[in-house]
């Protein structure tokens, strides 16, 4: 069987604007947002360990991502690595590739609409730039809880943004999970809604997130992430928000005081797959790299929020102050910038909001 490697490239591609403003540089939902600083060096790039060998497989899976080897998220890529290579016998091999090195998240997924990358796991907010639903996910307090959150997203609702994929020629197998973003700052603990009062924040080029970091009075001021760490160093910003383990993988604490669990948004990752590649897979392939995607994002998630939980009290151990936000601020902030998320709804199909807002209720209901 000839191998199935597609030559590398990418070209200029038309893309639908979400709601998320392109910014250059940063690119709005670039994927080093999540921690990816290309400092790490990547021992691994294309080449991680394994008894199997590309060269006799008929499959070549190139599988990339913008964030470090520290990282769950690339636990969790080895894990579905893993998976398949033992369920094909090698037939079928994946190449991981870490810290941006095939490109941040939105060049990756043009790279797969053009079949000259395989994989990628990005978080949701560039995939906005492509389906314009995401978008929804960007809203700040959406969801109460991670458990609600990953029961919409694996429900109906959460299916119907993955198969919106394949009109962009990619295939989402699966919802992986990236996490809470958190606050953290230079200034002073911040606890309640108030406490944002005139702190210029660091924050994606993205139109919800501005608004509801201007409606909580803070300055939310765009900036690349490569220059995030040097600009709350010389105190161009007085912090910033990502979530935990970015956060503590990044050194943050070198440069920050106060850390606070507002979990202002809940970010998922989709695992994506190029269409042209999974079209050309036999059936039976097909079926085993969706089981191994959802397998491995269970893994994957599974880590993350152990990781997290341990993440906490080593930034604490780095001398960062920790401020546990209440539920009751919480829902304050929350009606502080519910208008900007009304105002956000009212630009996406209103059915598919009512859905979605519907299986957060349904969700919360099953929960109890």
């Amino acid at each position: 069987m000839k191998k199935n490697k597609l030559f590398t490239g990418l070209a200029s591609l038309a893309l639908v604007a979400g709601l998320v403003a392109c910014g250059g540089e940063d690119d709005a939902s670039n994927g080093a947002d999540d921690g990816a600083n290309g400092e790490n060096e990547s021992d691994t790039n294309g080449d991680e360990a394994s008894e199997y060998s590309s060269a006799e497989a008929s499959y070549v899976i190139e599988a990339g991502i913008g964030l470090n080897n520290q990282h769950p998220q690339y636990e969790g890529l080895l894990r579905f690595k893993e998976i398949v290579e033992e369920s094909t016998d090698g037939d079928v091999y994946v190449e991981t590739y870490h810290s941006s090195t095939l490109g941040d998240d939105r060049q990756m997924m043009e790279a797969l609409q053009l079949g000259s990358q395989e994989v990628t796991i990005p978080s949701t907010a560039p995939i906005t730039n492509f389906v314009e639903e995401y978008a929804i996910l960007d809203f700040p307090f959406l969801f109460p809880n991670e458990e609600v959150a990953m029961e919409v997203l694996n429900g109906e609702v959460g299916d119907r943004l993955l198969d919106a994929l394949e009109d962009q020629e990619m295939v989402g197998l699966a919802w992986w999970e990236n996490g809470y973003r958190d606050l953290t700052n230079s200034v002073q603990p911040v606890a309640t809604a108030e406490d944002f009062e005139g702190l210029t924040l660091r924050t994606m080029e993205n139109e919800v997130h501005l608004e509801a970091f201007s409606e909580l009075g803070a300055n939310p001021t765009p900036m690349a992430f490569g220059e995030l760490f040097t600009g709350m160093q010389q105190g161009t910003v007085d912090g910033q928000e990502n979530p935990l383990a970015t956060i503590y993988l990044e050194g943050y604490y070198e440069v920050q005081d106060h850390y606070s669990d507002t979990n202002h948004v809940y970010s998922p990752f989709v695992f994506l797959m190029s269409k042209q590649f999974y079209d050309g897979l036999p059936d039976n392939y097909q079926e085993i790299v969706r089981d191994a995607a959802q397998d491995a994002g269970e893994f994957q998630i599974e880590e993350n929020r152990r990781q997290n939980n341990e993440l906490l009290d080593s930034l604490i151990d780095e001398g960062m102050e920790y401020t546990e936000v209440t539920d009751e601020a919480r829902e304050e902030m929350a009606e502080i910038v519910q208008p900007v998320n009304d105002s956000f709804a009212e630009k996406l199909d209103q059915d598919f909001v009512e859905q979605f807002y519907d299986a957060i209720e349904e969700a919360e209901q099953n929960l109890e």
